[in-house]
């Protein structure tokens, strides 16, 4: 057994790359860590006057098997940043408790929180009174009137006060709204503890480790997160969550919003499926992401119409800090295990974010087909992870001009055409007045997983409490070959909608439409008969500034229409009267790719791209 005692100041740099303690003992000083991580493979023992820095985002893995044995009165000092308003929230769960017992993981309360002020020494956050609803950055003061629990629940009523009492277990997660103001007194790793609206929190008390039970409940919520001091793999902890979906979802403000008036907020939940199974081929394995949509709220928490969108995020990987929801299968528990702990530092290039950052998707990038080695516990090789994106078609469904519902049709051979366990999720707004979604066993999904075949008809849904505008598209064919080819399919007129090159667009009464429609890969309509390849001719002649459409077999049209690259309709002409020729001035727009798109009387559609350049 390897230990340190009355370590002064002792930096560790070697220790991340060669070596591990079977078990740490820090008293009368501190052990600094700075850009590591500390792996230890047994209990940390913090004596009253000995405590442990991760800075730089470093890191603490410990492999011990089973119940936390952590002991000591010292402490544990990490720090994490939040991206909230004082007027909206993050969902949290904190990677520290008390230290209280002799020994084990203990509860937190928000009184364990600090303000940095040097490498080393923090200044405990101030706790504001209930009727101070604005935190402020400088001196750290929280809001404590914000800080909630959200248990097996599933109404809005359910959320309870823990304010400023240290009663959040280890694995419960929590919400606390930000601060106003900046705080420039302490910058780690150049980075101020407060640039605005970012806040830097530093969590003090005795590390969470072992195996953390949470508590679920059919078809109710629960507020979890990462509850240690280090990532976490969450794609491998969800597969193991079998008591649960297998999905998390997770918070998200429109932070454009100043006010604590619940008929205010606009937010929504993004959702994240690891798309479990046997990794075959091509299917890669950091899983799918689906942005939230931003609803508006009355006074008693019910959703109402959307009014904004959320951002995408990478998170195979769960940071410090991070709260998420989960959704019980079954009533029982799921079990944290230090085998799900890895040392990956934050950031979209690591598939691991907290908070939106400036950095753009991996899903179209020229990155590595393979992630790096990470140091984790399971000793799992991760260079042999794929980052291939799995194989899927993401559609955008712009919902009456207010807000954009983004679904996801991923592709895995161990998938079925029913709800699978960690693969398939749920609309995480099942309430809300006015969506879009995938139907699976009849009920709302977000992202559904199948094994592709050619043939497949895939049913959607829309709901709409009033009478609305909805508008389809493909808004990406990612990693995908099996086919170019999506077609929105109205089983009422047996009309196929090329959403690929153009958008489906419908006005619906108010209700909930969930028999009327369906994605297809193949339009039908196209077999009885098949037009000849010359059954049309198109030609943009940008000298005259004139589309020409010929008709050499002057067959019946139903419609001639102009789309631009985006899918937006500038010209249509319904009702075309049979001839051979048919011209459009294109003097009036401006200089772009347009799609010319031609349905004939029997449902056949022909479409072709046209460059118009008029010299603007």
């Amino acid at each position: 057994m390897r230990k340190f005692t009355h370590c002064c100041g002792l930096f560790l740099f070697l220790l991340a790359c060669q070596n591990n303690w079977a078990q740490l003992y820090v008293n009368n000083n501190y052990v600094y860590v700075a850009d590591k991580y500390l792996y230890v493979k047994q209990d940390v023992n913090l004596q009253s006057s000995g405590n442990l820095y991760l800075r730089n985002e470093s890191q603490l893995l410990q492999a011990k098997s089973g119940s936390s044995s952590n002991s000591g009165s010292g402490k544990l000092s990490v720090f994490q940043e939040g991206n909230a308003t004082p007027y909206t929230y993050n969902y949290w769960c904190s990677p520290v408790g008390n230290t209280l017992l002799a020994s084990g993981n203990e509860s937190f309360g928000i009184t364990q929180l600090h303000q940095p002020i040097s490498a080393i020494s923090s200044n405990p956050a101030t706790m504001l009174p209930m009727n101070s609803y604005n935190g402020i950055a400088n001196p750290l003061s929280i809001s404590q009137g914000w800080i909630f629990k959200f248990l097996s629940s599933s109404l809005y009523s359910q959320w309870f006060g823990v304010y400023g009492a240290s009663t959040i277990n280890p694995g419960e997660g929590f919400t606390m709204k930000g601060t106003a103001g900046t705080d420039a007194s302490f910058a780690d790793a150049g980075v101020n503890n407060n640039p605005g609206n970012k806040q830097r929190y530093d969590f003090r008390g005795r590390p969470n480790d072992g195996d953390i039970t949470i508590n679920l409940a059919t078809g109710m919520r629960t507020l979890t997160g990462n509850p240690y001091p280090s990532a976490i793999d969450l794609k491998a902890f969800l597969l193991s969550a079998t008591n649960s979906t297998g999905v998390a979802y997770f918070w998200e403000q429109d932070q454009s919003v100043n006010s604590h008036v619940l008929a205010a907020y606009k937010g929504g939940y993004g959702t994240y499926s690891p798309v479990g199974g046997p990794v075959v081929g091509p299917y890669g394995n950091m899983g799918v992401y689906t942005p939230a949509v931003f609803y508006a709220y009355d006074g008693a928490g019910t959703q109402l119409g959307s009014v904004g969108s959320g951002s995408n995020y990478e998170r195979r990987f769960c940071p410090i800090g991070q709260g998420f929801m989960l959704e019980g299968s079954a009533t029982g528990t799921v079990t944290m295990t230090n085998n799900f702990r890895v040392y990956q530092k934050e950031g979209a290039a690591n598939y691991s974010q907290f908070n939106r950052v400036a950095a753009p998707s991996r899903l179209n990038s020229e990155a590595s087909e393979f992630l790096p080695e990470i140091p984790n516990v399971a000793g799992l090789d991760y260079s042999t992870v794929s980052t291939k994106p799995i194989p899927q078609i993401q559609l955008n469904a712009l919902l009456n001009n207010q807000a954009i519902r983004q679904v996801a049709l991923a592709f895995h051979p161990a998938a079925t055409d029913g709800a699978d366990f960690a693969m398939d999720a749920k609309s995480p707004d099942t309430s809300s007045d006015l969506d879009m979604y995938f139907l699976v066993d009849n009920a709302p999904y977000v992202i559904d997983v199948i094994d592709f075949e050619i043939n497949k008809r895939i049913p959607i849904g829309f709901k709409n409490a009033v009478p609305a505008n909805f508008r389809l598209k493909v808004g990406g064919i990612i990693n995908f070959e099996g086919t170019q080819n999506v077609y929105v399919h109205d089983k009422n007129t047996d009309i196929y909608h090329d959403i690929v090159n153009g958008e489906f667009e419908a006005n619906l009464p108010a209700g909930s439409n969930e028999s009327q429609y369906e994605i297809t890969f193949v339009n039908a309509a196209l077999s009885i008969p098949t037009l000849a390849a010359d059954s049309f001719q198109v030609l943009q002649n940008n000298t005259t500034q004139t589309l020409t459409v010929a008709n050499p077999n002057r067959l019946e049209i139903k419609s001639i229409s102009l789309y631009d690259i985006t899918g937006k309709l500038v010209f249509a002409d319904d009702k075309p009267i049979v001839k051979d020729q048919y011209q459009l001035s294109t003097s009036a727009y401006s200089d772009a790719m347009y799609i010319v798109k031609i349905i004939t009387k029997n449902n056949q559609d022909f479409g072709k791209k046209i460059q118009v350049y008029n010299g603007r």
